[in-house]
């Protein structure tokens, strides 16, 4: 199960699996930012090669702006994701809890 809505202006909360079944859900959210915000994933269990293109799809056109999202609360799994990846370079990763 996938769940992603936003929370206030500047808050998101991502939950469940994040595959390509759900490019869609996740993108039509995404594309309602107009500023920096924060996502929180302390619910979310995995996340496919497709979500992460979402994700970065959004940080690329946020930061054309000016703006930026911060990735907060990732389990040691997707930390190790975005590690290996390299998007950690890509992404401000914070731990809010």
């Amino acid at each position: 199960m996938f769940d992603i809505r936003i929370l206030k202006p500047d808050e998101i909360v991502i939950a469940g699996r994040f595959d390509a079944s759900q490019v869609d859900i996740a993108r039509a959210v995404l594309n309602q930012l107009t500023g920096s915000a924060i996502v929180d994933m302390k619910n979310l269990q995995y996340v496919s090669s497709a979500g992460l293109g979402i994700l970065l799809a959004a940080e690329k056109r946020l930061n054309e702006g000016g703006h930026k999202l911060r990735l907060a609360n990732m389990n040691s799994h997707l930390r190790d994701i975005f590690q290996m990846s390299r998007l950690d370079t890509v992404f401000e990763i914070v731990d809010t809890a």
